[in-house]
């Protein structure tokens, strides 16, 4: 039998004849979010002349996206399961494709061939004695890809931390290593301004002792946060945590020990923050990685007693349908986790589901733009049918929606829009329903 050591130092290998295997004509997949890996990235998009037709799938990205620049066209092919702010202008200029995807059936879809998958690049960490690689900071879709892959390509770097959970694989699983010391991607907490901070508080105020989260990245959950440490027995269950989580951790608010499944850990698919984050994870048994098919997955979130779920949308019409993911036709992000977490907590025995936002949004030139609408725009996507959404809030207040007529959907929609905004939608109120507001 071969020892995994002869195995690794055989596909050793350098950035620049790693990728070189890329075969054209493929689909290539890149590790999620804080697990691509920059060094065999920046080399692929140097590489760029001896490809044709490479296809690019990924969801979040937080590196360069060089490979959507003109010029490019006939060498890659951008097509993502999640837009972002670095290929925006290639989806809006028609120079790239978009692929709306579930994150909890990603893995399956890999598995079952709906998604094709030639060749993944990826970062890990170092081998341990055993000849074992984790995935460290990505485990979501990333481990049902190296399993479908023909091909994956691995960057090995020291800085990316070894997780407990589902993230360790034999060295076996690879074809090509390339030993590469890069830092990992950070995304700093954001300023938290007064909006977020009411918003967090009306947020918090709907979340019990005892209560599983499911939070995501920015300055409304880190807003919630500031108003969570006087609970009691809180637990994670959630598609990813932040910064914010770990002050809660550290204090003793989040414990985990009221959760129904994963008991007395923190459950997550992806990490995305900072160093202290990373290092906070790093062979930390507190901490279990799972792939998106089982964290995401509605059937698994509803086991949660007590499970709430906080996320965000672009706007909100007066019947409750929620887009998230596009503004009208311009394709903004995706569905990602949402509607999972919505429809699981929704099922979960004292679930609730909250969608948070400010009321709304303010424009370079000092316009305001209600994130409560009579209409959604032309073309946007529905993320989250009017069936599935529970709360509404906003800096003024939080509107139940569960089991409400459309009357009252659109009273309690209307009482946290914005003052300045309210007249639009009181007067659509009365020309639909035939009676004073």
């Amino acid at each position: 039998m071969q020892d995994w050591r002869e195995y690794y130092n055989e596909r050793l290998t350098t950035a620049e004849e790693a990728v070189k295997h890329i075969p054209n004509n493929s689909d290539l997949w890149l590790a999620h979010a804080v697990g691509e890996p920059p060094t065999l990235t920046k080399a692929m998009i140097d590489n760029y002349e001896q490809y044709e037709n490479v296809r690019v799938h990924h969801m979040v990205r937080l590196g360069p996206v060089d490979y959507t620049l003109e010029g490019m066209e006939g060498h890659f092919i951008e097509n993502p399961m999640f837009s972002g702010a670095n290929n925006r202008a290639a989806l809006a200029d028609g120079r790239a494709d978009y692929s709306p995807v579930y994150l909890h059936e990603a893995p399956k879809m890999l598995r079952e061939g709906d998604l094709n998958c030639d060749v993944l690049i990826v970062q890990v960490s170092p081998p341990d004695e055993a000849g074992y690689v984790s995935f460290g900071v990505s485990c979501d879709y990333t481990v049902q890809a190296n399993i479908s892959a023909k091909i994956t390509i691995a960057q090995v770097n020291p800085n990316m931390p070894r997780t407990w959970g589902e993230t360790q694989v034999p060295v076996t699983n690879f074809e090509y290593f390339v030993e590469a010391e890069d830092d990992l991607y950070e995304i700093q907490p954001p300023k938290i301004d007064e909006t977020a901070k009411l918003i967090g508080e009306h947020c918090a105020s709907l979340v019990e002792d005892g209560s599983t989260l499911q939070l995501g990245i920015g300055a409304i959950p880190d807003a919630v946060c500031l108003f969570l440490k006087d609970k009691k027995h809180l637990g994670i269950h959630s598609e990813m945590i932040a910064d914010g989580t770990l002050e809660l951790v550290k204090a003793g608010v989040i414990d985990n020990s009221m959760k129904s499944v994963d008991k007395d850990r923190l459950s997550v698919t992806f990490l995305m923050g900072t160093r202290a984050l990373y290092d906070w994870a790093d062979d930390n048994p507190a901490l279990i990685m799972r792939p998106s098919n089982y964290i995401n997955h509605p059937a698994v979130v509803m086991q949660q007693y007590k499970m709430v779920c906080i996320n965000s949308a672009i706007e909100v019409d007066m019947m409750g349908q929620v887009a998230s993911e596009a503004m009208g036709l311009k394709q903004f992000s995706g569905p990602g986790g949402q509607v999972d977490f919505v429809r699981g907590a929704s099922m979960a025995e004292g679930g609730k589901s909250i969608i948070a936002m400010p009321s709304v949004t303010i424009k370079r030139d000092g316009t305001i733009i209600s994130k409560i609408v009579p209409f959604l725009q032309p073309g946007a996507a529905v993320t989250t049918t009017r069936n599935d959404v529970h709360y509404v809030v906003t800096e003024y207040g939080i509107a139940p929606l569960k089991g409400k007529s459309l009357r009252q959907r659109a009273k309690n929609l209307i009482n946290i829009a914005h003052p300045d905004c309210k007249q639009p939608l009181i007067d659509e109120y009365e020309k639909r329903f035939g009676e004073k507001y």
